[in-house]
Parts: C-alpha cells; structure tokens; sequence
C-alpha cells in the first residue's frame, strides 16, 4: 500500500476521470481551473505543513498507540455522566452502521421515515418519563439544553425581571455554560442554595437539579409553586433513568425538563457526543427550539413522520431567533430511544433498581466503617465525608482503579451506574479505609418521591426485547431511509462525502469511548496529544494561530467565535462595539448567534450576482463605524461563488475598528489553495462534519472548533469546571466537547496529507463546475464569478421553469427520489432553486448519473410545459411513487406506471423504493402529534 494510497479511495474521480470532467469544463488541470476560480488576492501557492501522509493501517497503528496512553478507570465521578453498557445489536447496527452515520438531516422526509420513526421513538421517551406534553428531537448536551430552557423561560415568561435563579445543587458545568449564555443577553445568574436561602421576590426562571449533583433527591413542589407564584417558569434537569423510579416533573408542574441521555446506552466518549433533551408543557410547544418530529398524512392519507413547524428555523427567523440550535445529535438519540426500545420499561426499571441498590450498598458499608454519608434521599450518588482527607481518598481509589469525585478537601462524591459491580464496592471501601460490608440493605428513596405513573406504554417499547426482534427493527427502519450507502447525496452547504471505516473504528475503542470528561490528567495523555495535534493541524490548514474544538455544532463555534471578538473589544475598553454586519444571504445561524453574542444585526445587500454588495458595505460601515464590532461573512459565498471582493471587505471592516469573522461552512472549497486567516478574517467556525469527514448521522454529531488568529486566542472558550468561567465562557458542557469523535477528523488529516486535501479540494471545485457545465443548458446556473466558474456547489434556477409550466422546485425533489437520488438543497439561499454540492467523493459514474437524471426530469418538465401531461397529474406532481402506488389495481395516470417507476437509467434490480407517497406538511403543523401515534392510525 502507498503513502497516497487513502487520497484515491476518498476521492472518487480517477485520473481519467479527471481529464474528461476538465475537458467538459474547458481547462487543462485542476492548478489552471483553481488559478481561474479563486482570486489571486486570496489565493495560497504553499504546500500545507502536515506529516507525510499515512496508510490506513499506519494512521490506526498510531491512534492505538495515543489510545494506550489513556488510562480506562472504574468511572464513579458521575456529575452527568456515567458508565452505561451499549447493547451490542445497537452498536453494531446503528453506530457503526452506514446507513445510520451518512445519512443526513431529514429535511425529505418521504426517504427519511426510519430515521424520523427512530426519533419519534426518543420523543416519547423523553416525554413519558419528564411527563410532560412535547420533547424535540435532540439537544447538543446538557449544559447548552439548560441554557436553551432558560432563553425559552425568559421568552415564555409574564416577569419583567432578568434574574434567573439556579440551584447550588446544579451540576457545575451546566452552571458554567447558562452562566456563559446569559452574560451577553443581560441576565443575572443568581446561584442559590434552593433549600435555604429565599427566592428572589421576582425573576423568570427557576432551574433545579434532579438528582442533585450532590447525589441528593428532594421534592420541589413547593419551589415550583412559589416560583410560579412569582411568574417564573420552572426548568428541572432530570436524570432520565432515576425518574423510572422517581415522580416525573412534568406531575408537580414543571413547565421545562432538560438534561441529557448519554446513560441510555451512549458511551462517555471524554464528554460526547451524547443527545441532550428539551422537554416542555403543554403551550410552550411552538417555542421549543431545535427539531421536532411530527406525525402528518402522505398523498394517500396514510400517516407519515416528518420534522414539524419548520418555519421556526433560523433561516426563517434569523435576527428574530432566541436560539441559533441547527444541528442536534441524531445518531446519539436514536442509539438512546433505542436502548429504551431495547429494555422496555420494565428493563430501566430493573437497571435503575440495581443502580441505586448499588449506590445503597456503598452508603450503608461506609456508614458501617464510620465514615458520615450525607443524610439525604438518594438515587446513584453518595456523598461522602472525611474532613482533611478527600484527596488521599480519591488518590487512594485512583491506584485501585477507580475515579471518584473530589468535592472539597473534606468531601468525597461516589456514584454508581449500570455497569458498577460489587467489586468495584470492595475497592472504594478500601479507598476509604473500611471493612467490606455484606448486610442487608433498604431502598433510600422516599415513598412520598416514587413514581407511581406508567411510562413507555406504547407498543413500540414492549415489542423487540429479543435481539432477532430488535435487530430486524433497525434493518426495517434503515430500510426505509436513503443515505450515502445507497448513493449520492448532492445537498449545496451541507458536503455528504465520504465518512471511509478507517476513520470511524477508533470511536468505539474503549480507550475513547469510556473515558469521563473530569478524568484525571494523568489517565487522558493520549486523548490530549491527538486533540493537540488536530488542533495544531486544524490551525495549519486554515490559516490560524489557536483552535479549540470545545463547541460541539457549528452553530456553537459562531457563538464561541463572536463571544471571543466580544471579549476583545471590551478588554481594549470598546464595550460600545456592538454591530454585527451580516450579508443577506448568509444562513440564518449567523444572524441568530450574532444576537445571542449580545450583538445588534445589520443586513449588508448582495448584488445581482450574489456578491455582498461593497457600496451598501460603505454605508453600512459609515453610518456604524463607531459602533461596529465585526462582519460575518461565508467564503466561498452562500451562493457558492468565489468573491472577488473579500480581501477588500476585510480591510475595510479593519479600517473601521471591525473584526472580520468568516464562517468554514464552505471549507472544503478552500483548502490547500486558501487561508482564512491569511486573507484577513479573525476568526472561523470549522464544521469538522463537513470538510473534514466527521459524519452528518442523521442530523448530528457535529463538532464546530473555533479558530481564531493570535489577539483573540485568550478569549476561547473555557474549561467548564474552570475557575475563569466569566473571562472565557464555556460553550459546551465538556472542555473538548464532543471529543469522542474526534479520531475521525484527526484520521481523515494523518491519512489524507497536505497533498491528498489539497487535490481533494480541486477536485470538489472541478465536479461541481462539471454538474454545472453539464446542465447549464437545461437550468440556468444563477451565480457564477470569475470566467463563469462556480466554486464547490452550484445554484440551478426552477424559477423560469416553474412560471412557464407550474412544475415547482418540490416537484423535481421528490422526481429526484424516483430517479435514486436524494435531492439537492431546495430554495436556500435563493427560493425556488435547487443549490447542488458533489463534493470529491463521487466518481464520474455518479456524477453522470445524477445529471442525466435532471437532464431527464427536464424533458418531462417540458412534457407538463407543452400539455402532452396534465399540470396537476404527470409524473412529477405525483412524485415519489412507492411500490403500493404502482402496484395497485387501479392506474387513473395520463402516463404507464413504468414511467412513475422506473424512469430512464434506474437500475430495476437496485431500485430504492420510498415507503410513503408525497406527505402534507402543512396537515402535521396544523394537527401536531409528535409522540409515537398508535399502531391503529397505521391500519389500512
């Protein structure tokens, strides 16, 4: 195998390859096209200074070796996060399963049902344990659900205060993060213990902890009633597998629940990615942010998942948004509702009662040997008194194998889990000097506190307890989805490409899977060094000085990187900065995390061509100079164009005291041949699950690292259990965020080499001006920039089509699911367009057939244009046709069912077939559902 070896087997088009599509393009190589797309005031001619590329079994020889360095210790730290045992038919068939990992977000939801199906499954979970009305879909974590409960609270809220109170009895780190949060929106954090000091007289939100950090359990009625009285509404952070035992929150009025999955079989993975939740009452639905799946009609009326009232997303909303939440965690929550499937009620019931059984256990043999345990109700943690001598218990515990939380110099914490066993009891006995305890035991729970309500009734959680039924279950569902493993995915933005095995082995190796984020130093050397050398090879690639891979979505490096350039002005005393520009046609998470960075949004035009216009620039900067903190701006542009204009932008916003922020969304266009950080930007978000192959799962796991140049490196974000939380706040609950997939991208890197990027950006730019050549004639190409090169996506125009004939830019989406294709992004940025991204992953093969497919649905758009079909009922109003639609005894169509079946070039024998028809997104808003419906609305 050679060194280049990896680089050939990302990249899709081979050397022959290659020479058609340039000659279909009209250059002599990749050098000359790049020369022609990408400015000469921008464009880089060095060669990346990365280690030589590695063979793919060099690059997994060196990631066991960084994996040997860390340390896998009996985990009793808890604090959020717990050992859990991933049931192997999940593991094998969801997380490390194709199907499930590249898909993408289920914006077409008739190709998307197994997914949704399994996110419904995760709603009603969450929804039947917190007893309240509605969950959405995914959070990113804990900490940010807290902080999106308490924006929510604030918006929900009749109480004019700003001050939002929140128990001592937090988890620290969640602390941190709504800390971190509310600084910039102007809200006051009280930090109260709950339990003894008094409620402020107003505020808008209360947030409690149950179970507390500290172990303890308490009842909150009251608390929630007094802050009701007040006008608050109340966000309780439960710990789903306690309430199997636990009264629900939603039953003592709780109007909020957050909190996170990750024990419901997700690994640790040194903080994530885990799928946190978001859960409120009945009223507050329409205010949730994020995703939320619901339950609508397909054409045939038969019920179908889709994501409900997308008009909340940002893109919609921008400026106006209170959350900038575009990615969730998909892939972690279906792995979690799927334990849930997996155990059923009964099956939680059983893992929390040994769990606290354990905990019990612990309690009454420390008691036993002197040692005074808090004497407070608990369900899995203990805390543990030993004035003066927490540390030599904890070191004690650690040489033993096992990591126990250091609460003070005279407290220890100790929480068991499902995977805690008597002998993990023995050693921290031992650790803390006392005999083995074999006596009976008593639950410590109060009765007042049981749970005496039913959970997870529907059948779908009593159904596949077998491992045959379960894993036919997930083959059904991955079945009825459409992901890269069947084929292309041309989304504009989003970069479907490549997720290759050898980079995704290593995230289930057990030395970072099972790794807590509060481990100590010394058991996470290795864990550390790979993190540094992404970090350092991230900063290298674009151009930077300093990356933290701390924010965990894209969504949350924008909001890291405006804080940063936030914390900059005011330690230069410029505090009056506080203008955001931000281009028309920038995607609406810029606008939104602008606004929750506590800056004012003002829109800069675009010109006819897509540019930001440089002459509005001008005003907009005049009129705001004194005041303007910074530029958001996406290079290549939103419209996937090459601005000519960007260094020019740069310079002007720096002439007036502004920083330039570029967002990576559109990276892979750039690298190799282009650095942000060298032509004038401050500061970039990266989406690792974009250019650098950490996969879309779904809808999530994303990771967005922050890179920013030398003056604004103090201010990245900060250690969450830090104690300089207020100078760099945390953007993540865990310091490296999800750090658990972080092998992927720092794979992807060792094996691809300085080369092998650089040639796999030329040739994204080469196949989408190759997309772009091909269907020039048939749709209008809307932007282009120099010499009328795209650069990595292309926009095609429906609109002159959908004038002339009706035919709308769905039409030709759903057309595109019978053809065997997922469908290009739909009416972003522009409506009524289709915006197409091939990426490098995709040979000539699939290219040719992705545009011999549109060039073919345009012959039946001139079909429907010239009346040879009716408007209302020709193949692509229709569209997508199932197997039952075709197969039926009545064809009422103008056209063979052949033509709805198997249009031109569609393999027979391979045919993907949708499981449902057309489906009303409208009906679904109109009529939300969003836990799983009842097996009788499925019934013919």
């Amino acid at each position: 195998m050679t060194l280049e070896q990896f680089a050939t087997r990302h990249i899709g088009p081979s050397g022959d390859d290659e020479r058609r599509m340039l000659e279909v393009v009209g250059h002599g190589s990749i050098d000359e096209l790049m020369d022609a797309a990408i400015p000469e005031v921008i464009r880089w001619h060095g060669t990346l200074a990365l280690p030589e590329p590695a063979t793919e079994a060099q690059a997994l020889a060196e990631l066991r070796a960084l994996a040997a360095r860390n340390t896998v210790a009996v985990s009793m730290i808890g604090l959020g996060y717990h050992g859990t045992h991933t049931p192997a038919v999940i593991r094998r068939n969801v997380l490390e399963d194709p199907a499930w990992y590249t898909a993408y977000t289920p914006y077409q939801p008739e190709i998307s049902q197994g997914r949704l199906e399994a996110l419904l499954n995760f709603q009603t979970m969450v929804t039947d344990l917190t007893g309240l009305a509605t969950a959405n879909a995914s959070m990113l974590d804990e900490g940010t659900a807290a902080a999106e409960a308490m924006t929510l609270a604030r918006r929900a809220s009749k109480s004019k205060s700003n001050v939002y109170v929140v128990d001592a009895d937090a988890l620290p780190q969640t602390i941190a993060v709504i800390t971190s949060r509310a600084e910039p929106l102007n809200i006051e954090v009280r930090v109260l213990d709950v339990e003894r000091d008094e409620l402020p007289a107003e505020f808008f939100g209360l947030h409690l902890q149950y179970p507390g950090a500290s172990g303890a359990v308490r009842d909150h009625a009251a608390l929630v009633d007094a802050a009701h009285a007040a006008g608050a509404l109340v966000t309780v952070a439960a710990d789903l597998l306690a309430l199997t035992l636990l009264r629900a929150p939603g039953e003592i009025g709780a109007d909020i629940a957050a909190g996170t999955t990750q024990r419901f079989g997700v690994p640790m993975g040194f903080g994530g990615p885990h799928a946190g939740y978001l859960a409120v009452r009945a009223g507050l639905e329409r205010m949730l942010p994020g995703r939320l799946v619901g339950v609508s009609r397909d054409a045939d009326g038969n019920p179908a998942y889709r994501l409900a009232l997308q008009t909340r997303e940002q893109h919609i909303r921008r400026e106006k948004a209170t959350s900038n939440i575009c990615t969730a965690q998909v892939l972690l929550a279906v792995m979690a509702g799927m334990y849930a499937v997996y155990h059923g009620p009964d099956g939680l019931r059983d893992i929390a009662a040994r769990t606290h059984e354990m905990a019990v256990r612990l309690a009454a043999g420390l008691r036993a040997g002197g040692v005074p345990v808090a004497d407070v109700a608990f369900f899995d943690t203990v805390t543990a008194s030993v004035p003066g001598r927490a540390a030599q218990v904890v070191a004690a515990a650690a040489e033993r194998g096992v990591n126990l939380r250091l609460v003070d110099a005279d407290r220890v914490g100790v929480s068991c889990d499902e995977t805690t066993t008597l002998a993990h009891l023995e050693m921290v006995w031992a650790a803390f000097g006392v005999p083995s305890f074999g006596g009976d035991v008593d639950a410590a729970l109060p009765a007042d506190l049981a749970r005496g309500s039913d959970f997870l009734t529907h059948p779908v959680f009593r159904s596949h307890h077998s491992e045959t039924a379960m894993l036919r279950y997930l083959r059904r569902l991955s079945d009825f989805d459409y992901a890269l493993d069947r084929g292309m995915i041309p989304l504009g933005s989003c970069t479907m490409k490549l997720n290759a095995t050898t980079e995704m082995e290593p995230i289930s190796w057990a030395e970072f899977a099972h790794i807590h984020p509060f481990a100590p130093h010394e058991q996470t050397v290795g864990y550390r060094e790979m993190i540094g050398q992404l970090e350092s090879w991230l900063a290298e690639v674009t151009g930077y000085d300093a990356v933290s891979v701390q924010p965990n979505a894209g969504s949350q490096g924008e909001l890291a990187g405006l804080l940063a350039i936030r914390a900059w002005h005011h330690s230069r005393g410029q505090a009056h900065r506080d203008v955001c520009l931000i281009p028309s046609s920038a995607h609406g998470t810029n606008a939104a995390s602008a606004v929750m960075a506590g800056m004012r949004v003002v829109v800069v035009a675009c010109d006819d061509d897509g540019n930001v216009d440089l002459v509005d620039l001008d005003a907009k900067i005049d009129k705001h100079r004194d005041a303007l903190a910074a530029i958001m701006v996406t290079y290549p542009s939103t419209h996937g164009v090459y601005e000519t204009g960007i260094a020019s932008l740069c310079a002007k916003v720096h002439d007036a005291g502004g920083q330039v922020y570029v967002d990576g969304a559109n990276l892979n266009a750039l690298v190799g041949f282009s650095k942000p950080g060298k032509f004038g930007a401050d500061v970039s978000h990266l989406n690792l699950h974009k250019t650098f192959c950490i996969p879309h799962g779904g809808g999530g796991p994303g990771v967005g690292p922050v890179a920013v140049r030398a003056h604004l490196a103090p201010f990245l974000p900060g250690d969450p259990l830090g104690a300089h939380v207020d100078a760099t706040p945390a953007i993540s609950a865990a310091k490296y965020g999800s750090a658990g997939i972080l092998p992927i991208p720092w794979a992807y890197l060792r094996m691809m080499g300085a080369a092998g990027l650089t040639r796999a950006t030329g040739v994204a730019v080469l196949a989408a001006n190759y997309v772009a050549a091909r269907l020039r004639g048939h749709f209008p190409v809307l932007y282009a920039g120099n010499k009328g090169l795209v650069a990595h996506e292309c926009i095609l125009d429906l609109r002159p089509l959908t004038k002339e004939t009706g035919v709308s830019v769905d039409d030709v989406a759903k057309r595109l699911i019978d053809y065997g294709f997922h469908a290009p992004t739909m009416s972003f940025p522009v409506a009524g367009t289709l915006m197409v991204e091939p990426t490098e992953s995709e040979d000539l093969a699939e290219l040719d057939r992705f545009c011999d497919a549109m060039i073919a649905i345009r012959a039946e758009i001139d079909q429907v244009g010239s009346g040879q079909w009716p408007a209302g009922d020709n193949p692509l109003a229709n569209a997508p046709h199932t197997a039952v639609m075709v197969s039926g005894d009545e064809w009422p169509h103008p056209y063979p069912r052949s033509v709805g079946a198997y249009p031109a070039g569609v393999d027979r024998a391979g045919k993907y077939w949708p499981p449902v028809r057309r489906i009303d997104g409208a009906y679904g808003d109109r009529n939300l559902v969003c836990s799983c419906p009842s097996p009788e609305a499925f019934e013919d």
